[in-house]
């Protein structure tokens, strides 16, 4: 095989990549815009957000507990739940709240959260990365053909290449900075619930005595 087949190759390659390229940009925009809806209701459910209420709560929790009524200690502190996800570990919290022996359990539970909290943030992340990338491929790989173009004096072909190149570089871009923006108010929303979480196990679960 002579160099010349290898580059005929090599671009073969990369221009039968070019229609993969455009669609994994089109997914990736409407995640981003699913992931900005998403986001924008997360922001809403915790608009009113306050630590002095979520004390209240626990002490009203707390109180609900030594009278024997877990229901109503659920009741007072499942409302300041944000995300489903984090009903279940209040829930989880409240099942081991007084008992100084299943403080390790109580981490285990805060360690779950986090994890699966940075398992969704991983979502926008990659797009963070790959939206930029796709718009980069599908800059460049219009381009040999619009230079061919070009040579020949075919100047409708130039000018699509062109067209389809600025066109994803524009939406890869798009794609990479909102979805940047999602990351950081979601890695912020997430902190703070895990701080909630945290503060509740430790006023829930005592620590043993040593």
């Amino acid at each position: 095989m002579t160099s010349n087949d290898l580059e005929q190759l090599i671009f073969d390659v990369a221009e039968a990549l070019l229609v993969p390229v455009l669609i994994l940009t089109l997914l990736a925009l409407a995640a981003v815009i699913i992931e900005s809806g998403a986001a924008l209701v997360e922001l809403f459910r915790r608009r009113r957000r306050k630590f002095p209420e979520l004390d209240t709560a626990t002490n009203a929790a707390l109180k609900a507990l030594n009278d024997g009524d877990h229901h109503a200690a659920e009741t007072a502190l499942v409302p300041y739940a944000s995300s489903r996800r984090m009903r279940t570990a209040i829930r989880a919290l409240l099942g081991y709240a007084g008992d100084a022996s299943q403080t390790e359990r109580a981490a285990k539970t805060l360690a779950d959260y986090d994890y699966a909290s940075v398992k969704k943030l991983e979502r926008t992340r990659v797009l963070v990365r790959a939206g930029p990338a796709l718009g980069l491929m599908g800059t460049l790989i219009p381009l040999s053909p619009a230079l061919a173009a070009l040579s020949n004096g075919d100047t409708a072909k130039l000018s699509e290449n062109l067209r389809i190149a600025f066109s994803v570089t524009v939406l890869g871009l798009l794609i990479g900075a909102v979805a940047f923006a999602i990351s950081l108010i979601r890695d912020r929303l997430y902190g703070q619930d895990l701080s909630d979480l945290d503060y509740l196990a430790t006023t829930l679960v005592p620590e043993p005595p040593r």
